[in-house]
């Protein structure tokens, strides 16, 4: 992995970290737990959608939306574990 696509997801993992936040108040980590779970998100998303036939596209914008997407799903099932 080149050094521009590792800092270009980590752009877009903090940019879903702090996306999902705002959607899922009350379910986030603060803003520094927020943008790991982005990452995290970004990373999941990036794996998990072009395995379900979901096609990430190659803009920025389309990057964005699914690592924030990955991101909002990852805090939804981090959020029934703590209650648990």
């Amino acid at each position: 992995m080149e050094f521009g696509s590792l800092l270009a997801m980590l752009f877009v993992g903090a940019i879903a970290g702090w996306l999902s936040g705002r959607i899922m108040k009350g379910r986030g980590f603060g803003v520094i737990g927020n943008i790991i779970v982005g990452i995290v998100g970004a990373f999941l998303a990036g794996t998990i959608f072009p395995a379900l036939g979901f096609s990430v596209g190659g803009g920025i914008m389309s990057s964005i939306f699914f690592a924030t997407i990955g991101a909002v799903i990852l805090l939804f099932l981090i959020g029934l574990v703590k209650k648990a």
